[in-house]
């Protein structure tokens, strides 16, 4: 007899998001690891070019993989990378102007120089440029997506004709997201492709800021801050009374003048901060002094309809 593996049903709701599909607003981690991307790219470049260069994270977007492609039709180099813990397909592409801007970066030219503007086919030296640039996106991208996931980009092969550079059905939905290259007053844009299908598996991570962003917090360094801050001064203002009057009024003062008020030993104080009421209190006496016993917390909120209400 030949023995079958059974393997558990998905659950349905597996299946409904699936079917659904990615929503950016729900992956808020997506922008945080193209974030990086850029930053990486941009340091990888550092050591390679004598003039700064900056990536900057453009647009993040979920679009038709065949749509994206003819976008950028006979304007781009793309590279097709092979992801096997994904059991997938990633595309990143350069534009025209991203492959001029970095051949002349990366040859030392200053920029005083016209850039290229004609629409001839790549030179041989652009494109084997395009694809060292290639191997080092991929560096960056396994970097910034093990924030959620070990993945590996293996290079497989790089096309100039967009219709070539085929993952799958080019009606497939996949995140696109485009970065904007500056350097030597010129510029430039790269894209990157993600089928839907890769990023579904790690939706739950993908959904959490948390994975990667926060470090352990320093106790000692905790332990020094909050008692600096407990060793800051601060002055505090006992209110009995506040009353508004007209300023004519107040012009009229004259010293020596009696103002009659309305609070009794029994009324509240407002102890406070100069800008911030902070404890209703009871006043008293003590060996001589005005003392104050703290009753409860002012309720800011309604401090604030007092305020604004008319009396």
């Amino acid at each position: 007899m030949k023995a079958t593996a059974v393997t558990a049903p998905r659950d349905i709701r597996d299946l409904l998001l699936d079917a659904a599909g990615l929503s950016l607003d729900k992956l808020p981690m997506l922008h945080v690891i193209f974030d990086r991307l850029a930053t990486h790219c941009a340091d990888s470049l550092r050591v390679l070019a004598a003039s700064q260069a900056y990536y900057s994270l453009s647009t993040v977007e979920i679009a038709r993989v065949g749509d994206v492609l003819d976008s950028y039709e006979g304007n781009a180099i793309a590279g097709v990378f092979h992801s096997p813990e994904w059991d997938s397909q990633v595309i990143v592409g350069f534009d025209r102007d991203f492959v001029f801007t970095m051949v002349e970066v990366l040859f030392g030219a200053d920029g005083s120089e016209a850039p290229v503007e004609d629409e001839r086919s790549f030179s041989n030296i652009e494109i084997r440029i395009a694809q060292a640039l290639f191997e080092q996106a991929a560096k960056a991208l396994q970097a910034c997506f093990a924030l959620v996931s070990k993945a590996s980009f293996k290079f497989q092969r790089q096309e100039t004709r967009m219709d070539f550079a085929v993952i799958g059905r080019r009606s497939n939905q996949c995140v696109c997201a485009k970065f904007l290259l500056q350097a030597i007053n010129r510029g430039g844009e790269m894209f990157v492709l993600i089928p839907q299908g890769a990023l579904t598996p790690m939706r739950q991570q993908l959904a959490s800021t948390a994975a990667g962003e926060s470090s352990p917090r320093d106790p000692v360094w905790t332990k020094h801050i909050r008692g600096e801050v407990q060793r800051t001064e601060v002055r505090l203002r006992a209110v009995l009374e506040e009353r508004e009057i007209a300023l004519g009024d107040v012009a009229a003062l004259k010293v020596g003048q009696v103002l009659a008020l309305q609070a009794t030993p029994r009324s509240k104080v407002k102890l406070g901060s100069p800008d911030q009421p902070l404890f209703w209190c009871s006043l008293g006496q003590a060996e001589g002094a005005y003392v104050l016993r703290i009753e409860d917390a002012v309720d800011l909120d309604q401090e604030f309809l007092d305020d604004i209400l008319p009396r």
